[in-house]
C-alpha cells in the first residue's frame, strides 16, 4: 500500500469527488482526481488506483439511475468509447500526460465559452447526431483510458441536447462503468495493475462509496436550471486547473 500521507489527503478528496460526479452532482468534479493523485505518484500509478475503485462506484451510479439512461445515446457512444479505448491502449505509453491535461483543459473551457457566445439559442434543442456522437464518444473513450478523464468531450455533446438531469447522469453512469470495465485486460497488460496499487485501490473504495451516495443525495435536491448552472461552472474550473497543470 502507498504510503505517502500527501498522498492520502489527495487521493481522498479527489475519490469523494468522483463519487459525487458519479451520484448525478457536479459533473466536472470528477476529471480532477487522477491529477490530484499525480500531485505525489506518477500519473499512470494514479489511474491504476483509481480504476477498481471506479469499477465499485459504477454499481452504485447505474443501480441509482437504472431506469432513467437513454439507450438510442448509448447506441452511438458506447462503439466509440470502445474505439476510443482501444486507441488509449496503443498510445498509452507514447502520450505526454500534460499534453492530455492542455487538451482537456482546452476542450473544457472551449466548451462554455462556446455556449455562453450562443446562449440565445439554447432553446433550439437538436436531436442527437451520429457523426458528433462518434467523434466525440471517441475522444473520450481515449482520454478516459489515459485518465479517466472522459468528461468534458461527453459533455460536449450531451449538454447541448438538454436531457433530463436523470437522463443525463443516468447516461453517462451506464457509458462510462460499461468504458471501464473494457480498460481492465489492458490496465493489466500494461502492467499496472501490482499489489501495492491494489491494496490502496482496496482502501479507497468505502471512500468512493460514500461520495456516489452524496452525489445522489445532492442531485435529488437541486433544480434543473441550478443544476446545468453548477455543471458549467464545475467544467469551467477543472478546464483552467488541467491548463495550469499541463502547462506548468
Amino acid at each position: 500500500m502507498i504510503g505517502d500521507p500527501v498522498f492520502w489527503l489527495a487521493a481522498v478528496l479527489g475519490v469523494v469527488l468522483f463519487g459525487v460526479s458519479k451520484g448525478g452532482f457536479a459533473g466536472g468534479f470528477g476529471i480532477v482526481a487522477v491529477p490530484l493523485m499525480a500531485l505525489a505518484i506518477p500519473p499512470a500509478q494514479a489511474a491504476a488506483v483509481m480504476l477498481p475503485i471506479l469499477l465499485c462506484m459504477d454499481v452504485g451510479a447505474v443501480w441509482a439511475y437504472r431506469r432513467r439512461w437513454s439507450r438510442e445515446l448509448i447506441r452511438i457512444l458506447l462503439p466509440a468509447g470502445l474505439a476510443g479505448t482501444a486507441i488509449g491502449t496503443v498510445a498509452f505509453r507514447h502520450l505526454s500526460s500534460d499534453g492530455v491535461r492542455i487538451l482537456l483543459g482546452a476542450i473544457a473551457i472551449g466548451f462554455v465559452l462556446y455556449r455562453v457566445l450562443r446562449r440565445a439559442e439554447r432553446s433550439a434543442v437538436q436531436p442527437p447526431s451520429v457523426a458528433k456522437g462518434v467523434f466525440w464518444g471517441t475522444l473520450s473513450g481515449a482520454t478516459s483510458f489515459i485518465a479517466h478523464s472522459g468528461g468534458p468531450p461527453i459533455s460536449v455533446y450531451l449538454l447541448p441536447l438538454r436531457l433530463a438531469p436523470s437522463t443525463l447522469v443516468g447516461t453517462v453512469a451506464v457509458l462510462f462503468a460499461a468504458l471501464n470495465w473494457s480498460k481492465v485486460l489492458p490496465y493489466w497488460w500494461l502492467g499496472l495493475f501490482s499489489t501495492q496499487n491494489l491494496l490502496t485501490s482496496l482502501a479507497l473504495v468505502p471512500v468512493g462509496l460514500s461520495g456516489v451516495a452524496l452525489g445522489v443525495w445532492l442531485h435529488r435536491r437541486v433544480n434543473e436550471v441550478l443544476f446545468y448552472r453548477l455543471i458549467y461552472t464545475f467544467l469551467t474550473l477543472t478546464g483552467l486547473k488541467l491548463l495550469y497543470d499541463g502547462l506548468t
